[in-house]
């Protein structure tokens, strides 16, 4: 289970996801004239050069924990390699799904400003590493289940 490729691209992909509550999406967004960074945890202001937490996202970091368990929980599903596939593509289409209400919770944040490519923080890479990730665990999945067919048809 470990030992395999997939497992590992899968564990990946969830850490990616996990690795969303430490980073920034947006750094540096002037708010009301204070700088701002958004997190998937709310936003965070520099007052007196600390960051204070003003506004809390408690539905985005709950959605955002469930949707990086499901990469995990397919790493568990190997002896299933068609259900592993399918929790796989699954989880991809969840991931989309966050990411475009994670755009619009930082773009309803910000009350439109539009952002320069200077404010984008590195949790806005995550999520299509993530995807990424997990098409390359597809890939090794089918591998693997075409060697074990293989290895079928030779008994």
């Amino acid at each position: 289970m470990i030992q395999r490729v997939q497992s590992v691209y899968l564990f990946l992909a969830s850490l990616a996801i996990f690795a969303l509550y430490v980073v920034t999406i947006a750094n540096n967004v002037y708010l009301n004239g204070i700088p701002t960074s958004i997190k998937v945890t709310g936003l965070f202001q520099d007052i007196n050069g600390a960051q204070s937490h003003i506004q809390s996202f408690v539905a985005l970091t709950v959605v955002t924990a469930l949707v990086a368990l499901i990469p995990l929980a397919a790493v568990f599903m190997f002896r299933n390699r068609k259900q592993q596939v399918t929790l796989c593509y699954s989880a991809v289409l969840v991931i989309i799904g966050h990411s475009f209400w994670l755009a619009q919770t930082v773009k309803k944040a910000t009350g439109g400003i539009n952002l320069g490519t200077n404010n984008f923080g590195v949790g806005l890479f995550l999520p299509p590493i993530a995807i990424l990730l997990i098409f390359l665990a597809i890939k090794a999945i089918k591998r693997d289940d075409a060697l074990v067919r293989s290895a079928d048809r030779l008994r």
